[in-house]
């Protein structure tokens, strides 16, 4: 069985992977879009993406690709991002003059680079790339901010461990499989619409919610591609599949469209 992954072996997608599908084999993808195209193809059982991060947000393209790609959501898992300083073995910390990483990493590493003021933050594809980078190119005066896996996996040291500066630092993945499924056990669901511009139209939209008393975790909206100034809205209801939420979602269509179930899933 495999699962596909955006990003290097070694990334917080790969260790999330892992957690969530113990013993499969990895596919590492270079973008989103290709994560997508193998599991719509088969040549992937399914795919972990990252979705949203506590302090970053969400990841806008993987929003946009679920609701354009026959895929549903299977499970969500919650990873605690812990970023570290890791370089070539024998580096010692006074010798590095710069940092490779994402810059999502980078920005949530501010505390570290005020303190280490001569280092030079460089932005970089990808966590765990930067590490593989530092490695394979043999730098001795720079180094990558990745998650431990990745020192695991390119055989590097760890400097300085826990150097964000929140550590309530959480990225929020989903599991992803082709087709629609709801697994047993499931207890939330997240949802895409579209509802017409004009006065009330999203409070009426939002009512069916209230008026069955189904809680909302979330609610976004991201603009439509190809229908400038149009939105869709993204909502996570507290609810798996049941009478009371169909209803509700049969309501919710007679004031929006398209409504889309992007899956209904376990909860982290």
């Amino acid at each position: 069985m495999k699962v596909a992954i955006q990003g290097e072996a070694g990334s917080f997608s790969h260790e999330a992977a892992k957690r969530m599908l113990p013993g499969w084999g990895i596919v590492s993808c270079a973008r989103s879009a290709e994560v997508f195209d193998r599991l719509e193809r088969g040549s992937v059982n399914a795919a972990v993406i990252p979705i949203e991060n506590s302090l970053a947000g969400s990841v806008a393209e993987h929003f946009d690709l679920l609701l354009a790609r026959n895929v549903s959501i299977q499970r969500e898992y919650r990873l605690r991002i812990v970023h570290n300083l890791i370089a070539a073995p024998g580096v010692k910390m006074g010798e590095i003059r710069r940092v490779y990483s994402h810059p999502v990493a980078l920005d949530q590493c501010r505390d570290f680079f005020r303190r280490y003021s001569k280092i030079e933050a460089t932005p970089f594809y990808d966590t765990a790339g930067s590490v593989k980078h530092v490695l394979e190119s043999g730098l001795r005066d720079a180094a990558g901010i990745a998650g431990r896996y990745a020192a695991s996996v390119y055989k590097g040291r760890i400097l300085m461990a826990g150097i964000e500066d929140d550590k309530r630092n959480f990225t929020r993945f989903f599991l992803i499989r082709k087709g629609r499924r709801v697994v047993p056990g499931a207890n939330k669901t997240s949802i895409a619409f579209r509802v017409k511009n004009v006065p009330g139209a999203l409070f009426k939209a939002l009512s069916v919610f209230a008026l069955r008393d189904i809680s909302l975790s979330k609610i976004e909206s991201r603009p439509m591609r190809g229908r400038p100034w149009e939105y869709v809205f993204y909502a996570d209801l507290l609810c798996g599949d049941n009478k009371v939420a169909r209803n509700a979602l049969r309501h919710l269509a007679e004031s929006a469209s398209p409504v889309k179930v992007l899956g209904v899933y376990l909860a982290a």
